[in-house]
């Protein structure tokens, strides 16, 4: 199946690995050129030389909760590349813990990256984008369902995604698309740091692979699959939609 991805230029934010990462080597491999933010310059490098170098890929040391940031990243599409057709706006996870012990500045600090961060990138991205263009949100399975431990997460994770929601309608007449991903028990760093904090991580990781109707948690390429396709003009009417990567983790429709 031919996506429609030759040539097309994604910015792909705090991309330097994880599901970001995974995102951008599927859409490179489909001949789409993408531009990556993350923090640290050295990982940046590192990804940016796996996706093919310079010609395929190109790294923007930034942070989501940096009110200059968006500005920068978009603009570094067009100035790299030529043009600019959609974002994928991921975020580190905010602190672990319950909602009763999170403490105010950590209710802030998640807010401006996970919330406002990613909504100041998606209205810089609609400024730009045109008809056929695409913005992403990396969520999570607690957009519909709270994950234990994950207080700050659950509170924040389900407002972006109704926030999503608005700006699709909002975008639609211009033919512009807005659709989150809704990752569950994907393979990643983050999810083996947060198996980590339980006092027996292999036990933890067990007992959630059982509850996934799949048996087991998903890869980061699978997840990178799903997203190369919703950003894809192959997915051009698909909007509005929060899209499960979860091997039937979710209990809701």
């Amino acid at each position: 199946m031919d996506l429609g991805l030759q040539d097309k230029v994604y910015v792909l934010t705090g991309a330097s690995r994880g599901l970001g990462f995974a995102a951008a080597r599927e859409l490179v491999a489909d001949g789409a050129r993408v531009v990556l933010t993350g923090r640290h310059k050295d990982r940046l490098d590192a990804a940016v030389s796996v996706l093919g170098g310079p010609d395929h890929a190109h790294g923007v040391v930034a942070d989501n909760a940096d009110p200059a940031a968006a500005g920068q990243v978009i603009a570094a599409a067009t100035d790299r590349f030529g043009r600019f057709d959609g974002v994928l706006i991921s975020v580190g996870g905010p602190t672990a813990g319950p909602v009763l012990t999170a403490a105010d500045d950590d209710w802030r600090s998640a807010f401006e990256s996970v919330f406002l961060g990613a909504l100041r990138l998606a209205r810089t991205a609609a400024d730009s984008l045109t008809d056929g263009g695409v913005i992403g949100f990396v969520l999570s399975s607690s957009v519909r369902q709270p994950i234990p431990g994950l207080g700050i997460s659950n509170g924040l994770r389900p407002g972006l995604a109704m926030a999503a929601k608005s700006l699709a309608n909002e975008l639609g007449p211009r033919g512009i698309r807005v659709l989150g991903l809704l990752p569950a028990r994907i393979d990643t760093d983050r999810v083996r740091e947060l198996d980590a904090l339980a006092p027996d991580p292999a036990a933890a990781r067990a007992a959630a692979s059982a509850a996934i109707p799949l048996g087991r948690y998903g890869t980061p390429e699978e997840f990178g699959k799903v997203a190369a396709f919703a950003l894809s003009p192959a997915a051009s009417y698909l909007t509005g939609v929060m899209i499960p990567v979860d091997g039937g983790a979710l209990t809701a429709l």
